[in-house]
C-alpha cells in the first residue's frame, strides 16, 4: 500500500523496533499522521547550521563546529540567534521501501523557532533517505525568542511514506469537486493555493509582529504569557501591510482549509518570484483537520511570514503558499481534533499555545 503511514502503522514500526527510543514511545506522541520527535539530554552549541554529507556521520562533524555544550537536564534556555544541533530521543531502522520527511510541529513554528532535522550521510534538511539506519538529530535556531527547553520536548514531527503518494492538480481538483478543500472557487496550481486575509470581519487586527527584544519563553508553560509582552498588533483598514526586513509576522489565511480523513497535507513555498519573503515553518496538516467528521468544518491555516533584504507590500489575496495533498496508505484510526489533543482545530489568526487567548 503505497501512501503516508497512519497512526496504526506507526505503531507497528515501533513494536517491529523500525522506530527505537532511549526512553519508552508514548502513545501522546503518535499523531494521525506522523510522530513527534522528542529533545535529548545535550544541545551542542555550534557555530553555524551544516548538515552531515554523503559517507559522513553527525557526531563526527559536530567536532568541527561545536562550541560549547548545554546540558538540558534540568532545563536550558537557547539563546536566540545561536544555532544547536541536540540529538534526538527516537533512532530509525526504515525498510528499503519506506522514506521520511520531518518538519516542526505549529506552536514551534509560531514561536519563530527554526528547527530542522539532519540525519548521518543526510544531504538536505527535513529529507530521510528509504531505508535510513540510524539516529536522528534536530537543529535548533531561535529566531524571535529565547527559549527554555527541557529533554523530552518534543519541537519537531515525522512522516513516513511508501512510494510516491502527491496527488496533481487534475487529481486535487477531482478531490475539490467530490469533498470541497476550501471555502470558495480553489486556486490550483502546482497544489492548492494559500492567500491572505488581511480584511478580517468586525475588526482590523489582522495579524502579529514579535518583538525584538523580550523574555524567554518556557516552552512547557501553556495559556500562560500575556501576548503583548511578546507581539505587536499589526491593524490595516486597507487590505493591505508593509513587511519590514528581518521581521516575524503570525498572519492567517483567506482560505478555510479541510483534509479529508483519507489524505494529509504539507504546506510549501509558493514561489521565491512573487516577493521578498518566506512564508512557513511548520507544514504538517493532518488528515481530519478542518474537516466535519473531527469538528472542524474548515479551518484557517496560520501563516508565519519572515520578511528578507527589502520591505515588500502584502496585499489582501495575494497567494503566499500552497498545500501539496498527499493519498494516506490507510485511513488513520485517529483524526487531527477527534479526542485528541490538538490545539489548533478550527482556528483563525491564532498565536501558539503558551500565549493567553488575546
Amino acid at each position: 500500500m503505497t501512501g503516508v503511514l497512519p497512526n496504526q502503522m506507526i505503531s507497528q514500526m515501533i513494536a517491529d523496533s523500525q522506530i527505537a527510543a532511549t526512553r519508552e514511545i508514548s502513545a501522546a506522541q503518535i499523531q494521525p499522521a506522523s510522530l513527534d520527535l522528542r529533545l535529548g539530554t545535550t544541545a551542542y552549541r555550534v557555530r553555524a547550521s551544516f548538515l552531515a554529507g554523503q559517507g559522513e556521520r553527525v557526531l563526527d562533524r559536530l567536532k568541527e563546529f561545536e562550541m560549547h555544550r548545554v546540558d538540558l537536564s534540568n532545563g536550558a534556555v537557547l539563546e536566540k540567534g545561536c544555532v544547536y544541533v541536540v540529538p534526538l530521543m527516537e533512532s530509525l531502522a526504515l525498510p528499503d521501501s519506506v522514506q521520511a520527511v520531518a518538519n516542526a510541529k505549529s506552536s514551534t513554528g509560531r514561536l519563530d523557532l527554526l528547527t530542522r532535522t539532519i540525519t548521518d550521510g543526510g544531504t538536505e534538511f527535513d529529507r530521510i533517505a528509504p531505508g535510513y539506519c540510524g539516529p536522528l538529530y534536530a537543529e535548533i535556531c531561535p529566531r524571535s525568542f529565547s527559549v527554555l527547553v527541557r529533554p523530552g520536548m518534543r519541537l519537531n514531527q515525522i512522516r513516513f511514506g511508501d512510494g510516491e503518494a502527491v496527488l496533481d492538480d487534475d487529481a486535487l481538483r477531482d478531490l475539490h469537486a467530490e469533498t470541497p478543500l476550501v471555502d470558495g472557487e480553489p486556486v490550483i496550481d502546482d497544489g492548492l493555493g494559500f492567500s491572505v486575509d488581511l480584511r478580517l470581519p468586525d475588526t482590523t487586527l489582522v495579524g502579529y509582529r514579535a518583538k525584538p527584544h523580550t523574555g524567554v519563553i518556557d516552552l512547557d508553560l501553556i495559556n500562560h504569557y500575556d501576548p503583548r509582552a511578546y507581539w505587536e498588533e499589526v491593524h490595516s483598514d486597507t487590505g493591505q501591510i508593509i513587511l519590514d526586513p528581518g521581521a516575524f509576522y503570525i498572519l492567517v489565511s483567506r482560505e478555510a482549509v479541510t483534509i479529508p480523513p483519507e489524505y494529509a497535507a504539507e504546506m510549501a513555498p509558493f514561489l521565491a518570484m512573487v516577493g521578498e519573503f518566506r512564508v512557513h515553518y511548520a507544514g504538517f496538516f493532518d488528515p481530519g483537520f478542518g474537516h466535519d467528521a473531527a469538528g472542524g468544518a474548515g479551518s484557517r491555516g496560520v501563516l508565519e511570514v519572515r520578511c528578507h533584504e527589502a520591505p515588500f507590500v502584502l496585499e489582501h489575496g495575494q497567494v503566499v503558499g500552497r498545500l501539496i495533498y498527499e493519498r494516506m496508505a490507510e485511513v488513520p484510526t485517529q483524526l487531527y481534533g477527534a479526542g485528541i489533543a490538538s490545539n489548533y482545530q478550527g482556528q483563525g489568526l491564532k498565536l501558539s499555545k503558551h500565549f493567553r487567548a488575546v
